[in-house]
């Protein structure tokens, strides 16, 4: 439990590998939308990773379900997040990998605004409105793209709109959990119960849209399935505890703004996502917004990989 004041290389490392995995689940619920649905992809992903957090937390003697009276906070999180990916997998049916990163990470401007209304003392000042102001315009002009000149498809801002609402959830979570006991819980039990109720929310939904099961599960699809039930729902999420536990929380928020960078060269890179002008100022947008939001006088917003996704989303 040793606190450091800096980051270091072991923490730089770490830190670029979990924007890298987080960057690519984009494209991971992209290529697996392939052979598996949309809800049933992210139900499997939460109730697997789900699975991995408890066998891992009774390894370390963390208690998941106790009378601590958070499961009321635990359940709307969960709901939350089952909302939220919801948005996500079937979002990319319409929109690329690369567009719907830029469009979640407005995640962290919800919760600056949203702070406020949970901390008087946490608002806004001029700087940071600047970066709020600029992130909106840069999205909203990549936005317009989806009905001015669609790149893959006519109903492209379909996606585009999930991706914003996704991001809507996403810092609703995230509220959420700073508002509540869960913000005084040990984070393998808020991530828990985000993926053990959404796991079920999720499946109930697949199944009340009729979404079929897979008749097979190639090779490419199935590997970029338990990528994202290991790797991003279970590995990634828990090397970010370490390093909140280990590192200043500041400085390594300051890091996750590569997250998009990562998402967009994966999507170009590995799908030949097409990589429009706005797309690129809507990142840069964003990416300028948000430093600007973390280092202004207060440091409002914090993007939290725990309840998001994304992190990958």
């Amino acid at each position: 439990m040793e606190r450091k004041e800096r980051l270091d290389g072991l923490a730089l490392a770490a830190l670029l590998a979990c924007c890298a995995v987080w960057g690519l689940g984009q494209v991971a619920s992209k290529t697996t939308l392939a052979e598996v649905p949309p809800l049933l992809q992210a139900a499997l992903r939460s109730i697997g990773a789900a699975v991995l957090v408890a066998l891992w937390s009774r390894w370390r003697g963390i208690r998941l379900l106790t009378r601590d009276g958070t499961w009321r906070a635990g359940l709307g999180a969960g709901l939350l997040f089952a909302i939220e990916f919801a948005c996500i997998f079937s979002g990319l049916k319409f929109t690329t990998a690369s567009r719907m990163v830029v469009f979640v990470y407005l995640a962290p401007f919800v919760v600056a605004l949203g702070m406020p209304l949970i901390a008087r003392g946490e608002r806004l000042d001029a700087v940071q409105s600047v970066g709020l102001v600029a992130a909106f315009a840069a999205v909203a002009w990549a936005f317009a793209e989806g009905f001015q000149q669609p790149s893959v498809g006519a109903l492209q801002w379909v996606g585009d709109a999930l991706g914003v609402a996704a991001a809507l959830f996403w810092g609703a979570t995230t509220l959420l959990i700073r508002a509540t006991r869960l913000s005084h819980a040990a984070p393998e039990q808020t991530l828990f119960y985000q993926l053990a109720i959404s796991g079920v929310t999720l499946a109930l939904a697949s199944w009340v849209m009729g979404e079929p099961w897979p008749q097979r599960l190639t090779i490419v699809p199935g590997a970029w399935l338990t990528f994202q039930i290991v790797v991003v729902s279970f590995v990634s999420y828990l090397m970010w505890f370490w390093l909140v536990r280990h590192y200043p929380a500041t400085q390594l928020s300051a890091f996750t703004l590569s997250t998009p960078v990562f998402g967009l060269l994966a999507g170009v890179l590995l799908m030949a996502d097409p990589l429009t002008t706005r797309l690129v100022v809507a990142l840069v947008g964003v990416s300028a917004g948000i430093a600007l939001v973390h280092h202004g006088k207060r440091g409002v917003a914090r993007p939290m990989p725990v309840s998001a996704s994304g992190r990958d989303g």
